[in-house]
């Protein structure tokens, strides 16, 4: 088979999303506290590896081909990918690989600081296979929520082009339900030393985060028409979002951050994933403005409510995913004069759609990520010691510190911790903020 143009720009995007995940870690990494930045990098890392090795085995059998009752896909149809040898399928099966293993690498964020790093190693291959591998069969292969599903056929498809109910939704509830499992951090809400450590690596990596995304919503583009949209579209929504994160920080706090700007962005990003081939810019940029705005609202909900969402997995990821999945049912553009959103024309029908898709998302993924959080925290066990949290997981997880503080006069704002050998004659100070 001919090498086409499709197939190099669908590798290429494959590449782009791969990226994305290293910038996850980067991002997640300068935002949690300096004696956590290893284990936070080294959770988007071996979501890589590990969910890399399952999709190949049988991941992207469940996650398409021949449905088991609509669920899921059989596990047997291509495990190990031997039977898609010498076609183009092993083209778009590497592209949803990238999916599936930033979508895990995305709940990291949520239990930052405390997790055990074996724990997590036990919960990625397990939520990949009984949660993300269904609900990306169900959307998108043709299983429940598709136009021949028994959901699909009842209350219409809804439309997520690049997964706002399959992967941020997904995410976003999957990691609230880790938080709750596992507890809070020492110290939530009264420890001042609870806050990002790094903002350039956070800035570094929404920079990457947006670079990677236009492979993220672009990749599955069928037409050059389509994939300029996208392009577009991808481009304005997080630009808007930022800005409209900025002003409510002027507003509320009296000074725009920096740290706001990076997260504004990803807001925007997480928004229009579900609808960036479905709405026009100005569409787009409506979006946006939603998502800026609701995500820098809902981050503060967890001091509100109690619960511990360390780099606040919940408040972007979930809040924008919804309002990206359900503004898909007020901005759809016609299609052939057919269909669209409430502004044009659908009706409420496209937003009943979107609301029936996000309520089964956040349920599916909810209750069976408490099924196996417990399970394991129940068992093995999810969270360090206090002991261990106190002096870091970089040390007790890693044995490593990603900074060394050497003859610094730090003023208090560092305390002394083992060095990698635990000789603590060896490094005088390192990082605990």
């Amino acid at each position: 088979m001919e090498l086409t143009a499709g197939h190099i720009w669908v590798m290429v995007a494959s590449a782009f999303v791969l990226l994305m995940t290293p910038g996850v870690a980067f991002f997640y990494g300068g935002m949690t506290r300096a004696k956590s930045t290893l284990n936070m990098m080294m959770m988007s890392f071996v979501a890589i590896g590990i969910v890399g090795v399952v999709w190949v085995l049988w991941g992207y059998s469940m996650s398409t081909g021949d449905g088991v009752v609509q669920l899921f896909g059989n596990p047997g149809n291509s495990f190990g990918m031997s039977n898609i040898i010498g076609t183009d399928s092993l083209i778009t099966a590497g592209y949803g690989a990238t999916f599936a293993i930033i979508t895990v690498a995305l709940i990291s964020g949520a239990i930052a600081d405390r997790a055990k790093f074996s724990a997590w190693c036990v919960f990625v291959p397990i939520w990949v296979t009984v949660v993300y591998c269904p609900l990306a069969f169900m959307v998108w292969g043709g299983g429940l929520l598709g136009p021949d599903g028994a959901i699909g056929k009842a209350v219409g498809t809804a439309i997520d082009f690049a997964g706002g109910t399959v992967v941020h939704i997904n995410a976003g509830i999957a990691g609230l339900i880790l938080a709750l499992i596992i507890g809070k951090r020492r110290g939530f809400g009264t420890d001042p030393n609870h806050r990002p450590h790094n903002v350039p690596y956070a800035m570094l990596g929404a920079a990457l985060l947006w670079f990677g995304w236009f492979g993220f919503n672009g990749g599955a583009a069928s037409s050059a028409e389509q994939g300029g949209l996208i392009w577009i579209n991808t481009m304005v929504a997080p630009a808007a979002a930022m800005l409209a994160w900025i002003i409510v920080e002027r507003i509320r706090d009296g000074r725009p951050t920096s740290l706001g700007a990076a997260s504004g962005v990803v807001a925007g990003l997480v928004a229009i994933t579900p609808a960036c081939a479905n709405v026009s810019p100005l569409g787009a940029i409506a979006i946006g403005i939603l998502s800026g705005i609701g995500s820098c609202i809902a981050i503060g909900w967890k001091f509100k409510l109690g619960y511990d969402d360390s780099l606040d997995v919940v408040g972007v990821h979930l809040v924008s995913g919804v309002i990206g999945t359900l503004a898909i049912g007020f901005f759809a553009l016609q299609e052939k004069g057919a269909g669209g959103g409430l502004f044009y024309g659908g009706g409420f029908a496209q937003l009943w759609s979107q609301f029936v898709a996000c309520v089964f998302s956040i349920v599916f993924s909810g209750v069976l990520t408490f099924i196996i959080g417990y399970a394991i925290h129940k068992t093995i066990g999810f969270r360090v010691s206090v002991e261990d949290e106190e002096r870091g997981v970089d040390l007790s997880e890693h044995a490593e510190t990603a900074y060394v503080f050497t003859g610094v006069n730090t003023g208090g704002r560092f305390d002394s911790h083992h060095s990698l050998t635990h000789k603590p004659a060896q490094v005088k100070e390192s990082a605990s903020v």
